[in-house]
């Protein structure tokens, strides 16, 4: 299965007609993973066609509002659809705090909630989530999506071979010789390695060597791009990006392919003017709008 990602909210801290504050959806196999629960992001799920008892956890890049207001409602929702897994949640120091607060104002959130707060270990035998510490003024936190390398039996080769569907292919995928038929089989000769695939999520932060150092290798990078070059005193001061400051981040980084988020309104109609930014450093850049889907193939 394919990596699908979907932009729930493209905008920055104040909406638009036709941009939501900051979350993405990001789904694999059984994991659907939230990145940020801005406001009215429940109801973008909704007009996504997606399902919210199906988030298998929740990342917070950090806790200002318009990343972290959609989440006391979200719960609710969890809570009245009888959402039935544990939700984890991983976020900077101070989110087990936020979540106490939230419950003490709107009242206990009757689903099974554990929270994590960064850095920790995120790892399963198949992939794992990478985070880096950003420049924000609060702590902030980048992520990467990581399908880890794997080690694949050349079925052509075993077809030739006329070998037997037995336990010892396993075996030869483990990386070890075996006997079959009589005849020595070379696990080196079967088995060739998948590579792993990438998604780097960079949101609110001034330009630092970790967010270059996150995106290193990645297949897609999604990297906040509030501001235009000619604005960069604005980006300095608030602590963001310009669009040539991402562009720079993935050129540097070796990316493949360059997703712009989290754009200011004031450009919500010379969105054009941003994406050209960013292309005079890196090519292979776009703005994305609210409700697209982005397919990423799994590497040969």
């Amino acid at each position: 299965m394919n990596i699908q990602v979907t932009f729930l909210g493209t905008s920055n801290a104040i909406p638009t007609a036709e941009r939501n504050h900051p979350a993405i959806w990001l789904e694999w196999n059984a994991e659907r993973i939230l990145i940020d629960c801005g406001e009215g992001t429940q109801r973008q799920i909704k007009k996504a066609g997606l399902n919210p008892c199906k988030i298998t956890r929740i990342l917070l890049t950090h806790l200002h509002g318009d990343h972290v207001l959609g989440l006391p409602g979200l719960l609710e929702t969890l809570e009245m659809s009888e959402y039935a897994r544990r939700l984890d949640i991983y976020g900077p120091k101070g989110t087990a705090r936020h979540l106490e607060l939230l419950q003490q104002t709107y009242g206990k959130f009757n689903i099974q909630i554990s929270v994590h707060e960064l850095p920790c270990h995120i790892e399963t035998d198949d992939w794992k989530i990478e985070a880096a510490p950003m420049d924000h003024g609060i702590p902030a936190w980048a992520f990467a999506f990581i399908i880890k390398e794997r080690r694949r039996l050349d079925k052509a080769k075993i077809k030739k071979l006329k070998l037997p569907n037995t336990p010892l292919l396993g075996e030869i995928q483990k990386g070890k010789d075996v006997v079959i038929n009589g005849k020595k089989v070379k696990a080196k000769d079967l088995v060739y390695v998948q590579p792993g695939t990438k998604i780097a999520i960079i949101m609110d932060t001034k330009f630092n060597q970790n967010a270059i150092e996150i995106a290193k290798d990645a297949d897609l990078v999604v990297c906040e791009a509030t501001y235009a070059e000619k604005e960069r005193e604005y980006a300095e001061n608030y602590k963001h990006l310009t669009a040539s400051q991402a562009a720079t981040i993935a050129k540097r980084a070796k990316a493949k392919k360059l997703i712009l988020t989290h754009i200011a309104q004031r450009y919500e109609q010379n969105l054009k003017f941003i994406e050209n930014e960013a292309k005079k450093i890196f090519k292979n850049a776009r703005v994305v709008k609210d409700l697209e889907r982005q397919e990423i193939k799994l590497n040969d």
